[in-house]
């Protein structure tokens, strides 16, 4: 009898002991068991940082072999023989890796004394495929300077940022390049509006920034520090319009746009202009391919039944997809017509036949051999585009400038001189005093081929596509007054 209540006693002291600790440490170890592990997008100092990369981190994880790991590992602990010896093992067994391209030249640069850099910012989360096409042409430009004894013998890095095309991000990538005091330049960013958003920042605290896909004609305003080596909308409307009128002999052409891009956005407007000018008159459809409501389905019967006889197609890359669905419901009804930003892979291998025909503007193709396309041949193991050609452009345009300053002040000033000029992938490059590039684009086409892997291939224009079919009018159709400026 005298030892039941004790037993009672110490079950409830033990019970009370074990609540007390649950009310303490359950919140702790629910906690510790439940979070979230911080995402890169996650805001903060470390969050940019694990976005930017001179050869310590993987940023294109497409490309993620043992060899490439064992790279940035060494090169994180500076130990940059092992680091070169394991790049270029990553290279053997992936040629088309400009990462690892970037990253081997980057470290053998870091062996020696004082080495020059620059940086280049794209959207390996947004769009890896342009991502991609860009760092090509910077590895590219990269290898041939740093093979020729760098810039006044010192060889050049470059520090790689993913802005996922994303302004917001943008800007902080562009705060992390210009805080560092090594970085003399920048090539990038890729989209209009990532770019516009960075410019500024560029501009106040004067770095140079030269953008190779930007074609946004509201960049030309920014500042000084702001150029570009692809020509701007202005340049790329007026050559699509004038085919599209006095080649073609379209009268009345529908338009459908991203409203969300400013590129898209500004190609839309010059080419409303140029197709005014030229004479014929642009079709009242209002088509968004960034509208919530969407739907490709009765685009072309709409712009028919008010009287079109062509369609651009003039997206963003993000919306490229919404072009090309709007081509598959065409059903040849329509003469397209795209803007740059259809020269990708995937408007090839959406659009198939729906797409086959199709007349676009882009600022470069390489129409004939060089050592600039035979180089790429050797490097990537196949052809590049305009995108990889600009963005070669860019480097090769700083890499020149630093080789007569490399102080961020002067290097501007040597750019904006009229007299300057840097070789090209395929003309030599030059600017305008808007920091817009002296260029114009040129007409390529969709047509069934082999060497994309598709089924259809962009080809340059040839002669009997040139041939007018309509001569241009002596009296401009009158600019409605909605669109007078």
């Amino acid at each position: 009898m005298f030892n039941q209540p004790i037993n009672i006693t110490q079950r409830n002291l033990l019970l009370i002991l074990y609540v007390v600790i649950l009310c303490f440490f359950g919140p702790t170890v629910y906690w510790l068991t439940h979070r979230e592990p911080k995402s890169i997008d996650a805001g903060g100092k470390n969050s940019i940082e694990r976005r930017v990369s001179l050869g310590d981190k993987i940023l294109v994880t497409a490309h993620d072999n043992i060899a490439k790991k064992e790279g940035v590992n060494a090169f994180d602990q500076g130990d940059y023989v092992v680091a070169q010896e394991n790049f270029s093992l990553a290279l053997k067994s992936d040629r088309n890796d400009p990462e690892a391209r970037i990253y081997l030249n980057n470290t053998i640069a870091a062996k020696t004394k004082d080495p020059e850099q620059i940086g280049v910012s794209v959207p390996i989360g947004g769009d890896l495929d342009v991502a991609e096409e860009i760092l090509r042409g910077v590895a590219q430009a990269q290898t041939e300077i740093n093979n020729n004894g760098g810039i006044n013998g010192k060889l050049l890095m470059v520090e790689i940022a993913n802005d996922d095309n994303n302004p917001e991000l943008a800007r902080e990538i562009a705060n992390v390049f210009v805080k560092d005091k090594q970085v003399s330049a920048v090539v990038g960013h890729v989209g209009s509006d990532a770019s516009i958003a960075a410019a500024p920042i560029y501009e106040a605290a004067g770095l140079v920034m030269i953008t190779p896909t930007s074609s946004a004609e509201a960049l030309s305003t920014i500042g000084s520090h702001i150029f570009r080596t692809v020509p701007s909308t202005r340049d790329l409307a007026d050559s699509l319009a004038n085919y599209a009128v006095n080649t073609a002999g379209k009268s009345n052409i529908a338009i459908c746009i991203d409203a969300d891009a400013q590129a898209s956005v500004s190609f839309k407007e010059n080419f409303i202009w140029a197709v005014y000018d030229y004479g014929a008159k642009v079709n009242s459809l209002n088509c968004d391919l960034s509208a919530a409501d969407f739907n490709a389905t009765d685009i072309p019967s709409q712009a028919i039944s008010s009287g079109a006889d062509a369609l651009l197609l003039a997206p963003s890359v993000r919306k490229v997809d919404k072009a090309v669905e709007i081509a598959a419901v065409n059903d040849d009804r329509l003469t397209l017509f795209g803007n740059h930003s259809l020269n990708t892979y995937i408007t090839l291998e959406q659009g198939q036949n729906d797409v086959n025909g199709m007349v676009l503007t882009v600022p470069w193709y390489p129409q004939t051999k060089n050592s600039f396309t035979e180089d790429a041949q050797k490097l990537w193991g196949g052809a590049v585009n305009w995108r990889t050609a600009m963005a070669y452009d860019a480097t090769k345009t700083i890499s020149t400038g630093m080789a007569s300053s490399q102080e961020r002040e002067q290097l501007q000033q040597v750019l904006a001189n009229p007299e300057f000029t840097a070789p090209g992938a395929t003309t030599s490059i030059s600017f305008l005093p808007s920091g817009d590039r002296n260029l114009k684009g040129t007409m390529i086409k969709i047509q069934p081929g082999n060497e994309s892997g598709t089924g259809y291939d962009f080809v340059p224009l040839g002669k009997n596509d040139l041939v007018s079919t309509k001569s241009n009018p002596s009296t401009a159709t009158t600019i409605p007054q909605s669109l007078s400026k």
